[in-house]
């Protein structure tokens, strides 16, 4: 009996050797907390089964980047809106069939979210170079840092590991995606939900020193901020007046304005800076500074202050905030198109 059981814990370790090469986040745990099989997401998770898995998404989005300069912004908002509906699990890329309801058609990412062909593209070259490995969710998480990166940002090792869900959850999205016009106290308890605090929350929503916004998603705050037809006294005067010009009372909802005009196409803390002069676009910006919580107003002074300590800051938010509910180990799956299941 005790030859037997040895020689079942040896037969164990090699195939608990071998696993761990191939998914470096599964192994066994043979400590009293950690009994049977664990899996985790790992930095090193595509070490030997896909080693070129980052390259790969790094030479796609240089091209799409110098193609059309908002691409960086938009991948990194498709990780965010797809993180805050059911975790980082790749849901907000599946198209409506006949057992998804895509997410695609929810209010805040209807007409507004972007890039799917992007995420196309490096899932295609991924399945020639590795089949069946790289998910979809974790292209999404690739894409953000590549992204950040190639904008002139933060770097940060990014754990991996995560699996496609099956599902999608259209109502999710229209309930846990923060809105543009949201107070400080919205913002923060939609952050709570996830797990994030106020430090991650000023952190990510740096995140708008790149991209843009739709004038659909500001037009309150130049004519009707609080109901009696007058914009919000918090914008400067000459910012007011630009805006004005560009986003008229009626109509022209699809025009667009740069989150960050000083700077647009450059990872910085400009964002910042400008929220501190009364410039920043959306009324959930800038509320950071105005909206009455010590902890987000101090934080905003101090990232305009500091680039580095924002890009320190933001870095860990984003590998938080990607580690958020992911599916791991034999759930969910790998999809061969990140647009439907297999």
């Amino acid at each position: 009996m005790h030859f037997l059981k040895v020689t079942l814990l040896a037969l164990l370790t090699v195939l608990s050797v071998k696993l761990s090469k191939a998914h470096p986040g599964f192994h066994f745990g043979w400590g009293d907390h950690h009994r049977g099989i664990s899996f985790g997401l790992s930095p090193q998770f595509y070490q030997f089964s896909c080693p070129q898995a980052n390259d790969i998404v790094m030479s796609v989005l240089e091209k799409a980047i110098a193609k059309d300069m908002r691409m960086a912004a938009s991948l990194l908002r498709l990780h965010f809106h797809d993180c805050f509906v059911q975790g980082c699990d790749g849901s907000i890329l599946l198209d409506d069939s006949a057992t998804v309801v895509s997410e695609k058609n929810s209010g805040p990412n209807k007409n507004s979210v972007r890039g799917f062909e992007v995420i196309d593209e490096i899932k295609s070259k991924l399945e020639k170079a590795c089949p069946k490995t790289v998910s979809c969710a974790d292209i999404l998480a690739l894409a953000a840092r590549a992204s950040t990166v190639l904008s002139g940002g933060p770097n940060w090792e990014l754990p991996l590991g995560r699996r496609d869900s099956k599902t999608a959850s259209l109502r999710g999205s229209n309930r846990n995606i923060p809105p543009p016009n949201a107070t400080i106290e919205n913002l923060i308890t939609f952050f709570k939900r996830q797990g994030l605090d106020e430090v991650d929350l000023v952190a990510l929503s740096g995140a708008h020193t790149i991209g843009v916004a739709r004038c659909a998603t500001f037009k309150q705050r130049l004519y009707n901020q609080k109901g009696n037809n007058q914009p919000d006294e918090n914008l400067e005067r000459s910012f007011y007046f630009g805006l004005k010009t560009m986003c008229p009372k009626s109509g022209g909802d699809n025009l667009i304005s740069p989150l960050d005009f000083g700077s647009p196409r450059m990872f910085d803390n400009t964002y910042f800076k400008l929220l501190l002069r009364g410039k920043g676009l959306l009324n959930s910006d800038e509320v950071l500074l105005v909206g009455n919580v010590k902890e987000t107003r101090e934080l905003v002074k101090k990232y305009a202050r500091d680039e580095s300590l924002f890009f320190e800051q933001f870095a860990m938010s984003m590998i938080k905030m990607g580690n958020l509910r992911p599916l791991t180990g034999f759930n969910g799956e790998v999809r061969k198109n990140c647009r439907r299941v297999n």
